[in-house]
């Protein structure tokens, strides 16, 4: 099942792609996607209704925009440095732990929207990753079981202001976390369609040029893993998104470096997941 959600930027409705392609407006029968949905079985409910034939349910104009496809959540963890390659792209040296951050949930953003390149800008950069999202209340859960708390699998790009980020003291956050750092989608692919998380290609085009191609197996913390560690320091909540890390090809790997510019198209996937597409846009005086 893959949900969507569809609307302007902050007014977006609930709905449902199918397999032939037809997107299904839910809100007649759900609120949204968020904590409260995943919390109270929702998924569970919304199968249902997609198994009944979407009862009452009209279909979305396909040109119409789709944001992200669960609610803005309680918080976007972030795993730095989880591809071997990478790490040694960045000449930071190998975790023998997972590095967790993370964004600021005011950077959400959906699958087409632009990214906008911050006042003060000057190294842009770009991050496929595979996107979890939490389905239930996950504290100290044991590596085994932990699957049993993904609610589905997306597409996420992590963008980053390497300069914040890097040269400018402190956590990583403020680098991480400009309006339109997180896009998501085009929809969430629920986990029960995922036979193996770490079976995955992904994959990075800046202008039509591939500059990411990796594989969710060479992970160094597999998905299994981040739920288990991750929710030793943190409880995630229902609808939490937690992005897994990103392989080698990322701008500031480069020699030399190839940050984003204004009018750059940036385009990602994730193997049976779908892809985002954005444009980088500058806005008046930066």
């Amino acid at each position: 099942m893959k949900l969507i959600r569809f609307g302007e930027p902050g007014r977006e409705e609930p709905g449902v792609q199918l397999e032939d392609g037809r997107r299904i407006d839910a809100s007649g029968e759900f609120h949204d996607y968020d904590e409260g949905f995943f919390a109270s079985g929702g998924l569970e409910a919304l199968a249902e209704w997609v198994a009944q034939g979407c009862p009452g349910g009209p279909e979305v104009d396909p040109v119409m925009r789709l944001g992200p496809p669960v609610n803005r959540p309680s918080k976007i963890v972030c795993v730095g440095k989880n591809y071997l390659d990478h790490a040694k792209e960045l000449g930071e040296g190998i975790p023998t732990e997972p590095a967790l951050f993370l964004k600021a949930t005011s950077a959400w953003s959906g699958p087409e929207d632009d990214v906008l390149k911050p006042h003060g800008a000057t190294k842009l950069d770009y991050e496929v990753e595979l996107a979890f999202v939490v389905g239930r209340t996950a504290s100290h859960v044991d590596e085994e079981e932990a699957l049993d708390f993904i609610a589905g699998y997306s597409t996420f790009c992590d963008f980053s202001e390497r300069a914040f980020q890097k040269e400018m003291g402190g956590q990583w956050t403020k680098g991480k976390s400009s309006d339109s750092f997180a896009p998501m989608g085009p929809w969430l692919t629920t986990a029960d369609e995922m036979d193996d998380p770490q079976m995955l290609r992904l994959w990075c085009k800046v202008n039509g040029e591939l500059r990411q191609n990796g594989w969710t197996g060479d992970m160094l913390f597999s998905v299994r893993q981040l739920v288990s560690y991750i929710s030793r320091f943190m409880t995630l909540l229902p609808g939490d998104v937690v992005a897994t890390g990103t392989p080698a090809g990322c701008a500031m790997g480069m020699n030399p470096p190839r940050y984003l510019q204004a009018g750059d198209l940036v385009e990602c996937g994730v193997e049976g997941l779908g892809g985002l597409s954005q444009r980088v846009v500058a806005p008046n005086g930066a």
